[in-house]
């Protein structure tokens, strides 16, 4: 919180006095950032408000039982309906979604609707409320399949099949980005999105189902990391803090209708060699076990290298550090508390 706090290229002024709301409070990006807007705001003296939409507040109370709750405030509820607030409300982080893969697959109806649903009822609050800035949390997974080798910059959106049922999740991102545009040019909203790449770091979900909190469960508890692919999608990585600078940079300093890719270029890699550097910080092996790609909802072999230059001239810079610093903090903090989040 404090490397958040710290980062120069936000400009903390702008958040004086000012209230945010947040959905996707609980999950991984939303927790951080909500930890963080609260430490920013004791350290740096903001008086801002932070509301929180949260569908289960015994999960929400415990999961942020450790921070000074005096500037947050949870809203109960979900996206799909959401609930009126008679708050005024000056800034917009939209971070519900779906996120697990099997879901994709196994409820792509429910998966479409939640995006686009909650997506229109956000951009509806933020016409409401006049607010001064919203960012809606897309994703890489918008660009399909870029070739091998090429860096991938914001205006070079892939193809993708709507027979494909995995691909409810990328599309209704594609929607929800078209609609978040489209209400920037017809009602002036100063709406931006967010393309992150897979993030990891503390506040992970020790029961994570995604790969490298799987990764990283195999060395808390010893035990062989076993790959179910062949491990040939590489991608870009970011740390949880750097994905916190990212979004506040987007929020206060974006420019309307506009997506940017949100990376740690650095850190550019397959997921069989990401597997073979923690297995080898944390004294354990990698095996395969190979299944088909669709009993498990994992896209086909991707390449994703994001081009980042546009969000880096906002100013921002990841400062996060590598994959084996990314793994470091987040194994730390599972072996403290591994069963916390359950």
């Amino acid at each position: 919180m404090e490397y958040v706090c710290n980062a120069q290229f936000i400009p903390w002024e702008n958040l004086k006095d000012k209230t945010v709301f947040i959905t996707g409070a609980t999950g991984l990006i939303g927790y951080t950032l909500v930890q963080a807007l609260l430490y920013a705001n004791k350290t740096r003296q903001l008086n801002l408000k932070v509301l929180a939409l949260v569908r289960d507040l015994c999960r929400a109370e415990e999961r942020f039982k450790d921070v000074d709750n005096d500037a947050l405030e949870y809203i109960i509820g979900n996206v799909e309906q959401l609930p009126y607030i008679e708050h005024p409300i000056d800034y917009i982080v939209h971070g519900a979604s779906q996120t697990a893969s099997k879901a994709f697959v196994n409820q792509p109806v429910e998966t479409i609707l939640t995006a686009i649903k909650g997506t229109e009822n956000l951009l509806e609050l933020a016409k409401a409320k006049n607010v001064a800035g919203m960012v809606y949390l897309s994703s890489m997974e918008v660009y399909g399949f870029p070739e091998k080798g090429h860096k991938v910059t914001e205006d070079e959106i892939g193809t993708l099949s709507p027979l494909d049922v995995r691909n409810s999740y990328p599309i209704s991102k594609i929607q929800c980005e078209s609609l978040c545009c489209a209400y920037a040019k017809e009602y002036g909203i100063p709406v931006m999105s967010a393309r992150l790449t897979q993030t990891l770091g503390p506040g992970v979900n020790y029961n994570d189902g995604r790969v490298f909190a799987e990764f990283a469960r195999c060395v808390v508890e010893k035990r062989d990391i076993v790959l179910k692919t062949t491990g040939e999608t590489e991608r870009c990585y970011l740390y949880t803090a750097d994905a916190a600078t990212a979004i506040l940079t987007i929020l206060l300093k974006g420019s309307a209708g506009q997506a940017y890719n949100v990376a740690n270029e650095s850190t550019y890699c397959s997921i069989a060699k990401m597997a073979e550097k923690v297995a080898a910080q944390g004294g354990i092996k990698v095996r395969y076990d190979i299944q088909p790609e669709a009993l498990n909802g994992f896209p086909k072999t991707l390449y994703m290298y994001l081009d980042t230059s546009l969000l880096q001239s906002l100013g921002w810079k990841s400062e996060g550090g590598g994959i084996a610093e990314m793994y470091s903090r987040m194994i730390s903090e599972f072996i403290k508390t591994p069963f916390l989040y359950k």
